[in-house]
This record gives structure tokens, C-alpha cells and sequence, in this order.
């Protein structure tokens, strides 16, 4: 009974989100019928793409141990040079866009940089990042961005295979990716076992500093790709695009289940956090509340989630039904951290 008892404290551990999000749709399912209609259905995963994509770059740096709040600076810096650069055309989009991808990785490079080299701290070091990045786009532009989409962009955020939107097959891609590089590869293990315990995955042979640059990078570089996500979906550039995603990311990553400081979360998590999120909003629209009334219905529901996973309501779950405190599954990045200066040692 009690190795049944720690298996279900486990698996509610990990699925928790999905509880709130299954609890949030049945009560859509009661209050509001058409919620469940096909096209309101597409329309919230539509709109969960850009923040979704952006999400999962935030999750990369949580795991890491670290924190970006320069991804909505990035994101605006995206839709403004798509904008400013193709003229509106479809011309130079092919030059354009590796361009913006580029310039999105750079940010995340000078991030890394930062506080894996000089030490800063992640708060510090991506705020002041961003706010550099938003001051030169405002110089440069004169704070008004003066050139259009261009239409395969247009098309691109607003078009489709078949019913499906092009937005949420590549937000479909890009979890399924993340997610493999983290279950699958050595860089994942690795991103666990630096947020997890820096100095002792650098006493195992990681290079720290190097897992903490690169998760930023693949950040920064998300970030472009969901600023593109966005403006495609809107259908125009404009300065204020993106405004409070830092904020919405790493809500998302947190309501999924990450632990700010690293080494605990999931792509899945942060998905499912995403779908919260965007359901609840697409919800109060539906039913006309006042805007106060939105923030602290979103705001409550969320603060819940999260109370939930901070309270450790779960592992009492399995002691009081076996009696005993039953022991805490170590970590993964444990497991790796262990298994690497075994291999350390003998060589």
C-alpha cells in the first residue's frame, strides 16, 4: 500500500496543473456552453502559441537556476525589424528573418555573458539588458515603427494546415523539441544539474558556465521566434507588443511547476500552465466581466495553483495515508550530479 500510496504522490505531483486546467474547463463547460465550440477552441491555442513558445525558453532558464526578464524587449525588437527591415514586401524575408533570429540569440548572449562571466545576478543582469534593447529600438525608430508586415508574415500567424494554425503546429514543434532535449540529451541533463546545484555539477565535470550561456541563448533565440509568432497573429508591428510576457512566462513556467532557483520542472508543466492561462482569459471575455473582475478571477485561480505545489499538500497526502513521512523522490539533477562524479572518480 505505501509503494502505491508514493507512486500516486507522485504522479499528482508532476500532474497538478493538469488538475487546475481540467477543473477550469469543466466549470467553462458549465457557465459558458459555446466556450467548447471548435472555433473558440482554436482561437485560445492560437493565442496560446506566441506566449507558449516564449514560455518554453523561460523554462529553459529556470531550469538553469536562472531568470530572463528581457524576452518582451526581445519579442518587441522582433516585430519592429520585420517591419522596418522588409518594407512590407516578401522580398527580404528570407534575409530578414535568420537576421532577427540572430539579433534574438545575441540578446540572450549578452545575457549569458553576464552572470555565467562577470557574475551578475540573472534579475539584474536581464533587466538592465532589457530595458537597453527597448531604449535603442525606441532611438532608432523614433518610437514609432514606420514599415508594415510583410504578407507571407501575415500569413504565416494567420494561416493554417487545414483547420489546425500554423502558430500552434510550430508551438507543438518547439515543446516537442525542448521537451526531448531535456528527457533526452546530455545538454537536458545538464540544465538540470546546474539549477539543481551549480558548484556540485562543476565538481562533476559540467561546465557551468557554459550550460547557463547556452540556455539563455536558446532563450533569447525563442523569444525572436515568438515576437514573429505575434505580429504574424496581430497582423501589424507596434512598440508596445509583448508588454508583461516576461511577467506571463515565467507565471506560466511556475504555475507548470518549475521551481524558481532550477533543477524541478517540465515542458509539459509549462504547456499545461499556458492553457490555464490563456483558458481563463478566453474565459472572463466570454462572459463579459468587468476588468477587475478578470484580473482577480485570473489572478486568484493562478495564485491557488501555485499555493497548491508550494504547500506540499501531496507528500502529507502520503503520510497521513501510510502513517509514516514517506521519503522525497531525490531530484533528477541529484541522480545526474551522482551519477557523474561516480564516473568523475574512476577516471
Amino acid at each position: 500500500m505505501s509503494a502505491w500510496v508514493a507512486a500516486l504522490r507522485h504522479r499528482l505531483e508532476g500532474s497538478l496543473v493538469f488538475v487546475f486546467l481540467g477543473l477550469v474547463l469543466v466549470v467553462a463547460a458549465i457557465v459558458s456552453p459555446p466556450f467548447f465550440q471548435p472555433g473558440n477552441l482554436l482561437n485560445i491555442l492560437r493565442q496560446a502559441s506566441a506566449i507558449g513558445v516564449l514560455a518554453i525558453g523561460q523554462t529553459l532558464v529556470i531550469l538553469a537556476g536562472g531568470i530572463d526578464l528581457s524576452v518582451a524587449a526581445t519579442m518587441q525588437l522582433a516585430g519592429v525589424t520585420i517591419a522596418e527591415l522588409t518594407g512590407g514586401t516578401n522580398t527580404l524575408v528570407p534575409l530578414v528573418i535568420p537576421l532577427v533570429l540572430a539579433m534574438g540569440a545575441g540578446i540572450g548572449l549578452v545575457n549569458g555573458l553576464l552572470i555565467a562571466v562577470r557574475r551578475v545576478q540573472p534579475f539584474i543582469a536581464t533587466l538592465f539588458v532589457g530595458l537597453l534593447v527597448t531604449g535603442l529600438r525606441l532611438w532608432v525608430t523614433n518610437a514609432t515603427p514606420s514599415g508594415l508586415l510583410p504578407p507571407a508574415v501575415r500569413a504565416f500567424g494567420r494561416g493554417g494546415i487545414g483547420p489546425i494554425p500554423n502558430a500552434v503546429v510550430l508551438f507543438a514543434l518547439v515543446a516537442i523539441a525542448a521537451s526531448f532535449v531535456l528527457r533526452r540529451t546530455t545538454l537536458g541533463r545538464r540544465i538540470y544539474a546546474v539549477g539543481g546545484n551549480a558548484k556540485a555539477a562543476e565538481l562533476s565535470g559540467i561546465r557551468a558556465d557554459r550550460v547557463t550561456i547556452l540556455s539563455y541563448v536558446l532563450c533569447g533565440l525563442l523569444a525572436a521566434v515568438a515576437g514573429l509568432v505575434l505580429v504574424g497573429y496581430l497582423g501589424y508591428a507596434d512598440q508596445e507588443i509583448g508588454t508583461g510576457y516576461d511577467l506571463d512566462s515565467i507565471a506560466a513556467a511556475v504555475v507548470g511547476g518549475a521551481v524558481l532557483g532550477g533543477g524541478r520542472g517540465k515542458i509539459s508543466g509549462t504547456v499545461a500552465g499556458i492553457l490555464l492561462m490563456t483558458t481563463l482569459l478566453n474565459l472572463v471575455l466570454i462572459l463579459n466581466l468587468k476588468v477587475e473582475y478578470q484580473l482577480v478571477v485570473r489572478g486568484g485561480v493562478l495564485l491557488i495553483a501555485v499555493a497548491f505545489y508550494s504547500s506540499g499538500w501531496v507528500e502529507k497526502l502520503g503520510s497521513h495515508r501510510t502513517g509514516t513521512a514517506s521519503p522525497r523522490k531525490p531530484d533528477r539533477c541529484a541522480c545526474v550530479e551522482e551519477k557523474e562524479v561516480r564516473t568523475t572518480t574512476r577516471e
